[in-house]
């Protein structure tokens, strides 16, 4: 089986959107399907044209001149799907793996359509929620509109979809026309040969952090708006007066750095919040070692209903303890009170509340932990994750055997 993955963007760049790559093409090599990729003119700058990393082989696709609003997007396409086919000619896939956004499954398809080979569209998040999630667009303009009839459209001429959780599924279903037997999940899992055993409690760190001996809660993630970071900031007051030995640790960064570190900075308990910056993805665990329980206060909005996130899985995996909003996409990760705990989104003196309990209730700890851990093993893990994809390619495969893709396409150099 020869799958080529079509991306936005791919290693070595480091983001959510690379290391959930990174983890389908590495278990997918395990099986021994043979993988390659293209990432798009989004991807930046690149050493060379063919490159392996990770023991990954990626096509680059050269940068495109800027342009006004959707004729750059239109050129990027158009690249992209002129790059895609030529390496298709050249490497033959048997079927074409394309992931959001929505720009990579326009290319792709076009491709598809030339070569005759079946295509798969992943989406990880809709584009234009995600857009109003980052404050770079508003929901209802035009172009939130444009974007979602053009998702649409790509998933209604794809011959399969994936997508990471039941509330993107359930969406693209109401939307009419989409037949929901050709959608499958292909959740966010954890690869544990990466990150797996956690490590033990690094005294070293906490004491340069000025947290040792204290009671912990952390964030490791990305700093944008719909994280609800600063409710996390404005609910300190209140969970250090419950709780007086309590310190908030915030690793990572994101547009929304200097604002929360003028919040913190004006908060009475300014010396209580920590902010660390952002860190070597291999240093990760070694920050997870010393928080003693992970908050995740995502606001209440279309892209946090319908979207699960990975961060809550890898603090499992970690068996750290996990507190998170009442919002869609972690209720399909964590069960109240059993594997985490969950409160009222956009209540900061429910955040309070509720991990101030926790943190009184220390005798259930070590179980939860457990459970936690067992939930990743068993429904999060990359090595289980990606069987699902079996059926789908081995059924696109067959399409595209039955047209015969290869025999009136001639091989090119890419």
């Amino acid at each position: 089986m020869r799958i080529l993955h079509i991306l936005d963007h791919g290693l070595p760049l480091h983001s959510g959107y690379t290391f959930r790559t990174r983890a389908i093409l590495k278990a997918q090599m395990a099986r021994g399907w043979e993988v390659a990729a293209v990432t798009s003119p989004r991807h930046g700058k690149f050493d060379t044209d063919e490159e392996t990393i990770d023991g990954i082989r990626f096509y680059r696709t050269p940068r495109v001149n800027s342009g006004p609003p959707v004729i750059g997007e239109l050129r990027e396409v158009a690249a992209f799907a002129k790059r895609i086919e030529a390496v298709a000619r050249q490497w033959r896939p048997d079927v074409l793996h394309a992931h959001s956004p929505v720009l990579g499954a326009m290319a792709a398809q076009r491709v598809a359509n030339r070569l005759g080979l079946p295509l798969i569209y992943e989406i990880r998040a809709f584009w234009e929620d995600a857009a109003v999630g980052n404050g770079t667009g508003t929901e209802g303009s035009w172009k939130y509109r444009a974007t979602r009839w053009l998702e649409t459209r790509a998933v209604r001429k794809a011959d399969a979809v994936a997508v990471i959780c039941e509330g993107l599924k359930g969406d693209l279903v109401a939307r009419g026309g989409i037949d929901a037997g050709k959608i499958m999940i292909s959740p966010n899992g954890v690869d544990l040969g990466l990150f797996g055993e956690p490590l033990p409690h690094d005294t070293a760190l906490a004491r340069e952090l000025g947290i040792e001996g204290a009671e912990t809660i952390g964030f490791i993630g990305s700093f944008y708006d719909y994280e609800g970071l600063d409710g996390l900031i404005e609910a300190m007051p209140a969970l250090v007066a419950l709780r007086p030995k309590m310190h908030l640790v915030l690793v990572g960064g994101g547009p929304c750095d200097a604002a929360l570190m003028a919040q913190a900075a004006a908060s009475p308990v300014a010396d209580r919040i920590h902010f660390v910056g952002r860190v070597p993805h291999q240093q990760v665990e070694r920050y997870y070692s010393v928080i003693d329980v992970l908050v995740y206060p995502r606001k209440h909005m279309r892209l946090t209903d319908l979207v699960t996130p990975l961060k809550p899985l890898e603090a499992m995996a970690q068996r750290r303890l996990v507190a998170a909003s009442d919002v869609g996409g972690h209720r399909e990760l964590i069960r109240d009170g059993d594997t985490g705990t969950l409160f009222k989104p956009d209540d900061p003196a429910a955040l309070a509340d509720s991990v101030a309990k926790l943190f009184g209730a220390r005798e259930g700890w070590d179980s939860r932990r457990e459970r936690g851990r067992a939930f990743v093993e068993t429904e999060r893990s990359w090595a289980i994750n990606v069987g699902r994809y079996d059926s789908v390619y081995q059924r696109l495969a067959k399409i595209g055997a039955m047209e015969d893709s290869w025999s009136h396409t001639s091989v090119v150099s890419a």
